[in-house]
Protein backbone atom coordinates (compact mmCIF):
# COMPACT_ATOMS: atom_id res chain seq x y z
CA UNK A 1 0.00 0.00 0.00
CA UNK A 2 2.55 2.50 0.76
CA UNK A 3 4.49 1.88 -2.49
CA UNK A 4 1.11 2.96 -4.04
CA UNK A 5 0.31 5.97 -1.99
CA UNK A 6 4.38 7.06 -3.31
CA UNK A 7 4.11 6.09 -6.40
CA UNK A 8 0.27 8.46 -6.93
CA UNK A 9 2.51 11.32 -5.12
CA UNK A 10 5.09 11.19 -7.91
CA UNK A 11 2.62 11.27 -10.46
CA UNK A 12 0.63 13.87 -9.03
CA UNK A 13 3.97 16.41 -8.59
CA UNK A 14 4.51 15.31 -12.11
CA UNK A 15 1.50 16.66 -13.46
CA UNK A 16 1.29 19.69 -11.60
CA UNK A 17 4.75 20.66 -12.30
CA UNK A 18 3.73 19.80 -16.15
CA UNK A 19 0.68 22.42 -15.78
CA UNK A 20 2.56 25.17 -13.89
CA UNK A 21 5.23 24.65 -17.11
CA UNK A 22 2.58 25.09 -19.47
CA UNK A 23 1.05 28.29 -17.71
CA UNK A 24 4.09 29.94 -17.86
CA UNK A 25 5.03 29.27 -21.50
CA UNK A 26 1.52 30.48 -22.14
CA UNK A 27 1.65 33.93 -20.76
CA UNK A 28 5.05 34.68 -23.08
CA UNK A 29 3.10 34.25 -26.41
CA UNK A 30 0.37 36.57 -24.88
CA UNK A 31 2.53 39.58 -24.14
CA UNK A 32 4.40 39.14 -27.53
CA UNK A 33 0.48 39.58 -28.87
CA UNK A 34 0.22 42.57 -27.29
CA UNK A 35 3.31 44.31 -29.02
CA UNK A 36 1.69 42.98 -32.27
CA UNK A 37 -1.70 44.84 -31.99
CA UNK A 38 0.20 48.09 -30.88
CA UNK A 39 2.00 47.76 -33.60
CA UNK A 40 -0.71 46.78 -36.14
CA UNK A 41 -2.60 49.59 -34.48
CA UNK A 42 0.14 52.39 -35.21
CA UNK A 43 0.32 51.24 -38.72
CA UNK A 44 -3.67 51.90 -39.30
CA UNK A 45 -3.31 55.40 -37.54
CA UNK A 46 0.01 55.94 -40.63
CA UNK A 47 -2.52 54.55 -43.65
CA UNK A 48 -5.25 56.96 -42.16
CA UNK A 49 -3.33 59.75 -42.06
CA UNK A 50 -1.63 59.28 -45.19
CA UNK A 51 -4.13 60.08 -47.69
CA UNK A 52 -7.66 62.23 -47.46
CA UNK A 53 -10.73 60.45 -47.20
CA UNK A 54 -12.53 59.65 -50.64
CA UNK A 55 -16.47 60.00 -50.35
CA UNK A 56 -18.44 56.94 -50.42
CA UNK A 57 -21.14 56.24 -53.01
CA UNK A 58 -23.41 54.18 -53.47
CA UNK A 59 -23.85 50.96 -55.88
CA UNK A 60 -26.53 52.30 -58.71
CA UNK A 61 -28.13 49.07 -57.92
CA UNK A 62 -29.62 50.43 -54.83
CA UNK A 63 -31.19 53.58 -56.53
CA UNK A 64 -33.22 51.62 -59.22
CA UNK A 65 -36.74 52.15 -58.93
CA UNK A 66 -39.38 49.56 -58.70
CA UNK A 67 -42.83 49.39 -58.98
CA UNK A 68 -45.12 48.72 -55.90
CA UNK A 69 -48.29 45.61 -56.15
CA UNK A 70 -51.90 47.75 -55.89
CA UNK A 71 -51.68 46.55 -51.77
CA UNK A 72 -48.54 48.22 -50.95
CA UNK A 73 -49.40 51.27 -53.20
CA UNK A 74 -52.00 51.86 -50.74
CA UNK A 75 -49.32 52.75 -48.16
CA UNK A 76 -46.28 53.98 -50.56
CA UNK A 77 -48.25 55.52 -53.47
CA UNK A 78 -48.33 54.29 -56.91
CA UNK A 79 -45.40 56.09 -58.36
CA UNK A 80 -41.82 53.89 -59.09
CA UNK A 81 -39.30 54.06 -55.73
CA UNK A 82 -36.08 52.54 -54.49
CA UNK A 83 -36.08 49.70 -52.22
CA UNK A 84 -34.64 51.97 -49.69
CA UNK A 85 -37.61 54.61 -49.95
CA UNK A 86 -40.19 52.04 -50.27
CA UNK A 87 -39.00 50.37 -46.73
CA UNK A 88 -38.97 53.41 -45.16
CA UNK A 89 -42.02 54.81 -46.03
CA UNK A 90 -43.15 51.03 -44.78
CA UNK A 91 -41.99 51.92 -41.24
CA UNK A 92 -43.19 55.70 -41.10
CA UNK A 93 -47.08 53.96 -41.38
CA UNK A 94 -45.93 51.13 -38.80
CA UNK A 95 -44.88 53.56 -36.24
CA UNK A 96 -47.76 56.34 -36.92
CA UNK A 97 -50.13 53.46 -36.50
CA UNK A 98 -48.31 51.71 -33.44
CA UNK A 99 -48.27 48.35 -34.72
CA UNK A 100 -44.79 47.08 -33.62
CA UNK A 101 -44.38 44.98 -30.45
CA UNK A 102 -40.12 45.24 -30.16
CA UNK A 103 -39.63 42.58 -33.12
CA UNK A 104 -43.08 41.65 -34.31
CA UNK A 105 -45.10 43.45 -36.48
CA UNK A 106 -48.71 43.10 -36.15
CA UNK A 107 -50.41 43.42 -39.84
CA UNK A 108 -53.55 45.77 -39.81
CA UNK A 109 -56.38 45.53 -42.58
CA UNK A 110 -54.01 47.06 -45.04
CA UNK A 111 -50.70 45.51 -44.26
CA UNK A 112 -52.49 41.54 -44.55
CA UNK A 113 -52.14 41.42 -48.17
CA UNK A 114 -48.95 42.70 -48.40
CA UNK A 115 -47.94 39.93 -45.17
CA UNK A 116 -49.53 37.45 -46.64
CA UNK A 117 -52.56 37.12 -44.52
CA UNK A 118 -50.51 36.80 -41.19
CA UNK A 119 -51.19 38.44 -38.58
CA UNK A 120 -47.98 39.25 -37.11
CA UNK A 121 -44.23 38.82 -39.19
CA UNK A 122 -41.41 39.71 -37.47
CA UNK A 123 -39.52 42.68 -39.21
CA UNK A 124 -36.53 40.52 -40.78
CA UNK A 125 -39.92 38.43 -42.37
CA UNK A 126 -41.18 41.64 -43.67
CA UNK A 127 -38.26 42.19 -46.41
CA UNK A 128 -38.96 38.99 -47.90
CA UNK A 129 -42.95 40.06 -48.30
CA UNK A 130 -42.23 43.23 -49.42
CA UNK A 131 -40.06 41.90 -52.28
CA UNK A 132 -42.80 39.67 -53.78
CA UNK A 133 -45.01 42.79 -53.94
CA UNK A 134 -42.39 44.91 -55.99
CA UNK A 135 -41.23 45.01 -59.32
CA UNK A 136 -38.73 46.27 -61.53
Amino acid sequence: MAKKKAAKKSTAKKAAKKTTAKKSTAKKPAKKATAKKASAKSAKATKKAAGPKKKRTLNPALKAPYTPSTHLAAIVGAAPLPRQEVVSKLWKYIKKNGLQDRQTINADDKLKPIFGNKKSVTMFEMQKHISKHLTK
